[in-house]
């Protein structure tokens, strides 16, 4: 062969193999990947333990973030295996950023949905990068993504399982109620009562005029499991009515699950406590361990 074009078949050829950033950890890869959702691209990494028990796709909370970098890599550590995207609008995506930080309602049905979708549209590139195509494949994310994450599965049946951090199981309308309410005050609850708080959220006047967003409806008609993660001290979300809400839906039949950390706040995910993600990823591995039976 002439050498000439060898040395440029050589280097076209390079250009082909997708772009893999190998860690200092041996434990693990990441591969950067785009995919199109609702007419725009997202870009995400992919962060993969050489040999995964489970996957999982994070889903964002209500601000303009960025791929949720070190989350993932705590998960693949623990041997699942993550793809996490820039969310619309912000980083390498594409689209527009709808959210509180520019003024704007986030919660209208029309951008949960439209959030759902590129959440799924994620389930799906993901699924064909997966080596192991046997291994569960599940949704795991924060606060807003309790109204995601439901329309994710609803609309996707590749999903398994689901994990949710400090999401809502009432209406968005409650949740806005409620959040207003509590106006930001950390000691909200050493002043007020739960059945204060239940009042003001089933009958405060709303300060937004848009069709709620129930998840009680994709959860009623959902099959796979769900593990809901709480902190008792919430001020974001009323946490014993969602918890509620879960029973309900338990004496129905479904496999729903929820942790209670009574003196965690909103950010289960991220706090100091080590705990809420141990949760989570031990729940993760033993639903694993049930499929394998």
């Amino acid at each position: 062969m002439n050498f000439k074009f060898y040395h440029k078949l050589l280097f076209f050829a390079l250009l082909a193999i997708p772009k893999i950033a190998f860690c200092q950890s041996t434990d693990f890869t990441i591969q950067e990947v785009k995919f199109e959702s609702q007419g725009i691209m997202l870009a995400g990494s992919i962060v993969e333990p050489k040999k995964p028990i489970a996957a999982v796709v994070i889903v964002h909370g209500s601000d303009p973030v960025k791929r949720e970098m070190d989350f993932a890599k705590i998960l693949a550590k623990e041997g699942i295996a993550v793809l996490t995207y820039d969310k619309r609008g912000v980083g390498e995506s594409g689209g527009v950023y709808v959210g509180p930080s520019v003024g704007t309602n986030n919660i209208d049905f029309d951008n949960l949905n439209l959030l759902s979708y590129d959440a799924s549209a994620a389930i799906n590139v993901f699924k064909t990068h997966l080596k192991n195509k046997k291994i569960p494949l599940g949704l795991i994310g924060f606060s807003q993504a309790g109204w995601i994450i439901p329309l994710t599965a609803e609309k996707n049946k590749n999903v398994n399982f689901m994990t949710i951090f400090s999401g809502p199981v009432i209406t968005t309308l409650e949740q806005l109620r409620f959040q207003f309410y509590t106006n930001g005050n950390e000691n909200f609850w050493d002043t007020h009562t739960e059945s204060d708080a239940r009042e003001h959220t089933k009958n405060d006047p709303d300060k937004y005029q848009f069709t709620a967003t129930n998840p009680q409806e994709p959860l009623r008609k959902l099959t796979i499991p769900g593990l809901w993660i709480f902190g008792g001290k919430d001020i974001q979300v009323p946490v014993v009515l969602s918890m509620e809400n879960l029973d309900q839906l338990k004496k129905k039949g479904k496999k729903y699950e929820y942790i209670l950390f009574p003196k965690l706040g909103h950010n289960t995910s991220s706090s100091e406590s080590p705990e809420p993600v141990k949760a989570a990823v031990k729940w993760i591995k033993s639903f694993n361990q049930k499929k394998k039976k």
